[in-house]
């Protein structure tokens, strides 16, 4: 069985969210903290051998107070982030346990997780190499420029043909993810799997679900509570993948 370590990056500034009381990753949903029904999904796989998360620094005291005993409790490893969401990542890199022979990256804000579609990131991963959801862009495109009045204006219609929108976990082989990050030389990537195509990796693409969404704003908590009731469950027999086999995902 191949070993995994997991990171989840909660070290951003949620400006979107909007609270004056908590960051997104340490609000409040269905009557536990966001990062912890992240973490739960991770933690009870058998394959998982460290679950490490981010925070900002100036968060650390605060953390340590609400968090402190689920930490030591799940044998949680804790790291200060960096400026970008790569610096966070790569401080925490340097955490992960030898044995591990992948490193799986999830959002600590995206809680809606259903464990058998982990489960099928981390097999095509272990098959792959590198493997991350995503979901088909369906929205019209519009490519603009702001005006000197501050309005915009439509420069063309984009093409949306091929274009997927990333979700986590994405998960790649620990060498693959350690050499990308070595290439990095300061290039600020959007996600983890940028940095490994820029390294010359394949990375494959599952189709995700709509219902493994970000939580940005304070309104996605609410939409979120909705979706944990109804997560689909371990399922026997169908094709095999998951994210095809649930009329969810339609």
């Amino acid at each position: 069985m191949p070993k995994f370590s997991v990171i989840l990056p909660a070290a951003g500034k949620s400006r979107r969210f909007k609270d004056k009381h908590y960051k997104k990753p340490f609000a409040v949903l269905d009557g536990r903290a966001v990062w912890l029904h992240s973490a739960e999904k991770f933690l009870n796989r058998e394959d998982v051998i460290q679950l490490i998360l981010i925070i900002a620094p100036e968060d650390r005291e605060t953390f340590e107070m609400k968090f402190a005993a689920n930490v030591a409790i799940l044998g949680i490893d804790l790291v200060e982030g960096g400026i970008e969401r790569a610096d966070s990542v790569e401080k925490a890199l340097a955490r992960v346990k030898p044995q591990a022979e992948f490193v799986a990256i999830h959002d600590a804000a995206r809680p809606c997780i259903a464990d058998e579609w982990i489960s099928t990131i981390f097999d095509t991963a272990a098959q792959s190499g590198a493997a991350l959801p995503g979901i088909p862009i369906t929205a019209t495109l519009k490519r603009a420029s702001i005006k000197g009045d501050g309005s915009n204006m439509v420069i063309e219609t984009v093409d949306r043909t091929s274009l997927w929108e990333a979700q986590t976990p994405q998960v790649f082989r620990r060498d693959w993810l350690l050499e990308a990050y070595a290439q990095r030389d300061g290039f600020v990537a959007t996600d983890d799997a940028q940095l490994v195509e820029r390294a010359g990796h394949p990375v494959t693409l599952l189709e995700g679900s709509p219902l493994n969404r970000k939580i940005t704003t304070r309104q996605d908590l609410n939409l979120a509570a909705q979706i944990l009731r109804i997560l689909p469950k371990p399922k026997v027999g169908g094709t095999g993948n998951p994210f095809a086999d649930d009329d969810l995902f339609r």
